[in-house]
């Protein structure tokens, strides 16, 4: 397994089995408290798809109906990630999708829970569980969806806009680069967005 950028103070290596099958590492995570946030999520929520696969997406983190439902991107942005993978031609249930965070965090309001970013710390707490869903899948191509999830995997200094639509090599893996399909909910222009992450999945979709 390639080294990847992460912390010797990963809060999360003490619950990873490490060299275990997906099986095995999915039924660990659910008694994971490597960091705080497992106390107000309502579950873990692991990867999710075939084991080897060529395509691993990772987002930042579960979103309302992730944490609800404990399936990884079944909520909207979720829905607008598999239309978009669509119209490049990928088929979702040929991709491994999972979050660089495994539990939802967030902020009450009222009776909506309120998505908030994980802080670097978080991020850095629950690496081991993607580090090991990286050497399980073995995946030919990881794209990184949104700046949290590139953090992750490229550093906490990556600039995602410097290298959207671009493959790079990153300690032995081809990580490609482009927007979390939320960015495109919360955009101004809604369809110029959309069409921008198509563009750059169709770029991506060149190196699987």
């Amino acid at each position: 397994m390639p080294s990847v950028r992460t912390s010797k103070s990963a809060d999360a290596a003490p619950y990873v089995p490490e060299g275990a099958d997906w099986a095995a590492l999915r039924s660990a995570s659910c008694g994971c408290r490597g960091c705080e946030l497992y106390k107000g999520a309502s579950q873990t929520v692991f990867g999710e798809g075939p084991v080897p696969a060529r395509l691993m997406m990772v987002g930042e983190q579960p979103g309302d109906r992730e944490d609800v439902e404990g399936h990884v991107f079944v909520g909207p942005a979720g829905r607008l990630l598999d239309k978009a993978l669509g119209a490049v031609g990928i088929d979702r249930s040929q991709a491994y999708l999972t979050n660089a965070v495994k539990h939802f965090k967030f902020t009450e309001r009222g009776k909506r829970r309120i998505h908030q970013q994980p802080r670097r710390g978080e991020v850095v707490a629950c690496f081991p569980w993607l580090r090991e869903e990286i050497r399980v899948v073995n995946p030919r191509l990881i794209v990184v969806l949104g700046a949290v999830a590139a953090k992750a995997l490229l550093g906490a200094s990556f600039t995602l806009t410097a290298h959207r639509g671009e493959v790079l090599e990153q300690d032995g893996l081809r990580i490609g680069v482009t927007v979390h399909p939320s960015a495109v909910l919360r955009a101004e222009n809604r369809d110029e967005a959309y069409e921008a992450l198509v563009a750059d999945l169709k770029a991506l979709q060149k190196s699987l």
